[in-house]
């Protein structure tokens, strides 16, 4: 018997272990949506610096699923099994995307401290310790990331009066972009504009181009905005 955790494993309670297993293997079973899901809310993140927060998160869930997977891989033999059917759905803002954030890594700890209580050695307790430790350091740092969104979006009013026309002309070009792409795909420019004003109406309410881009293309997905969706069909009649 070489493997080191096999005399703690014997004396200790299989189920609870097995069920720390099965916990495992769902941590580390969503890789390929958790990292869609990164990928979302730094390309839409304002500042570089909510940019460089977020990349450090996704960088701490990397190396805790590599733990993870060395963890089952000791204690079974074997590899965390595929998942099926992974799908990543794209939150409605960045606003919405860190809120959802937020309490992923509040049931995480969850799901983390009942694997921690399962496990036989305390080698690998303490492994799962210092990654609940990440996971609450994450919550706060998306805590703050919400809080100072919301905050810029409120008072983002003062600041907006002091931008020249060429500044909104830089600051929305992004838009601009976005309307002249989808007239080249043939979208009717009633629908073109309907969305537009909206996103611009949304940006001086203090929403960044891209949050406001979001939210108008989630109300058309969505059906929230039926004169959205009425607009888009008529570029196929």
């Amino acid at each position: 018997m070489n493997n080191p955790g096999y005399y703690a494993v014997q004396r200790y309670d299989m189920q609870a272990l097995q069920n720390s297993l099965m916990l495992m293997a769902e941590a580390v079973q969503g890789e390929k949506e958790d990292s869609l899901f990164y990928e979302y809310l730094i390309s839409v993140a304002p500042t570089q610096e909510d940019k460089d927060i977020i990349a450090s998160i996704r960088d701490d869930e990397i190396r805790h699923n590599v733990m993870f997977k060395q963890m089952y891989k000791m204690y079974t033999g074997q590899e965390v099994p595929d998942a099926a059917g992974e799908e990543f759905t794209k939150p409605a803002s960045y606003e919405e995307g860190i809120q959802q954030a937020l309490f992923g890594e509040l049931r995480a700890v969850e799901k983390y401290r009942e694997i921690r209580q399962g496990l036989p050695d305390r080698q690998n307790r303490d492994m799962v310790f210092n990654i609940l430790t990440d996971e609450l350091k994450h919550a706060s740092k998306y805590n703050f990331l919400y809080t100072e969104n919301r905050t810029r979006n409120i008072g983002s009013g003062g600041s907006m009066n002091t931008k020249s026309p060429d500044d909104w002309i830089r600051y929305t070009e992004f838009l601009v972009e976005e309307a002249l792409e989808d007239e080249k795909r043939g979208i009717n420019s009633t629908h073109i504009y309907q969305e537009f004003i909206l996103m611009g109406i949304l940006v001086g309410q203090g929403y960044t181009p891209q949050q406001a881009y979001e939210i108008v293309e989630n109300w058309e997905k969505t059906g929230e905005s039926k004169l959205l969706q009425e607009s888009k069909k008529m570029n196929n009649q």
